[in-house]
């Protein structure tokens, strides 16, 4: 089996898809327009894409499962500020004294994801 899609219930798919595809920098499908009630994001295989579909109810509670991102290209806290600067917000800071630890920000309808060390502050 192969998982095609992580699937995001959302009040505007295409504005969230945007967001998104900012953030890791896959590309919004070129089949998906703003007003549609799905949009997709293409992950470069065999990662799986991210699709936001339309649904009439608003996010309420936590989230049930998330994102834990680790960057590639700058640090954990140099990826904080670009994610915040196009548009999420900052939800608990857990980073520690000693380098260690996560953020967890809130992208714009309010769905909670981690933002790790980078790959480079690990050693990998």
């Amino acid at each position: 089996m192969i998982l095609r899609h992580v699937t995001i219930d959302c009040a505007d798919p295409y504005r969230l898809a945007s967001f998104w595809s900012e953030v890791t920098g896959w590309p919004v499908s070129a089949e998906d327009n703003p007003g549609d009630p799905e949009a997709l994001i293409e992950a470069p295989s065999p990662v799986p894409g991210l699709l936001f579909i339309r649904v009439p109810e608003d996010k309420t509670v936590k989230n049930r499962i998330h994102f834990d991102w680790m960057p590639t290209e700058r640090s954990r806290d140099d990826e904080v500020e670009r994610i915040i600067g196009l548009g999420a917000t900052l939800h608990e800071d857990h980073r520690r004294a000693d380098g260690l630890g996560w953020v967890t920000l809130l992208d714009p309808e309010g769905n909670e994801f981690c933002v790790e060390r980078s790959t480079g502050e690990r050693g990998l």
